[in-house]
């Protein structure tokens, strides 16, 4: 009797939602890096870090990046709707491993980082980037409206850092200090990391 073989593994959401967010992240950075280059004719150093003072930017990136983290934990303790979105948020990371949480977190924060600091803002200013940014992360039901709230606040904080700084190091390290712990946070919570 021939052996029948083994039914493919069930993707995950986790595994899933991986795949995706590397293309829209990747799409994403590209989008920015064009539109960047477009305006100035060629993309600067100096757009991505300070040369001399980039130890100031990477400290300002922690410190930003600690003070959202901060403000989210407050914010669990406060709003039962962001004890209900980190639920919804942690059914979906299902299946995501710990080389993927810091992928993920790299390739976001730098990729929304370069396109909402470094092309929206850099055309059009600060206040439609980060509006921009916040209606990034609005999703169905009102659940997701802490986190549409949180992306305002930490999208304000990130068009701060670029404008005083005038690179993107400090938004970058804090947006993706802010994403590996709480995405990696979500994951364990499901018993995936």
């Amino acid at each position: 009797m021939p052996e029948t073989p083994d039914p493919a593994p069930e993707t995950l959401p986790g595994e899933q939602l991986y795949r995706i967010a590397w293309a829209f992240y990747l799409l994403l950075a590209i989008g920015g890096a064009l539109w960047v280059g477009a305006r100035g004719g060629r993309i600067r150093l100096e757009l991505f870090v300070d040369p001399a003072g980039w130890w100031l930017d990477l400290g300002l990136g922690i410190a930003a990046g600690g003070l959202l983290l901060a403000l989210w934990q407050a914010g669990l303790r406060q709003l039962p709707s962001a004890s209900s979105l980190e639920t919804k948020l942690a059914e979906i990371l299902r299946g995501i491993d710990p080389p993927e949480v810091i992928a993920l977190a790299l390739l976001s924060g730098f990729a929304e980082e370069l396109f909402f600091r470094g092309a929206v803002q850099g055309a059009w200013g600060w206040p439609l980037a980060t509006l921009l940014f916040a209606l990034l992360h609005v999703g169905p039901g009102a659940a997701y409206r802490s986190w549409t709230l949180f992306a305002a606040i930490a999208g304000l904080l990130f068009a701060g850092l670029m404008l005083w700084r005038g690179n993107l190091l400090a938004p970058v390290v804090a947006h993706a200090l802010v994403n590996a712990v709480n995405l990696g946070r979500l994951a364990r919570r499901q018993g995936a990391v």
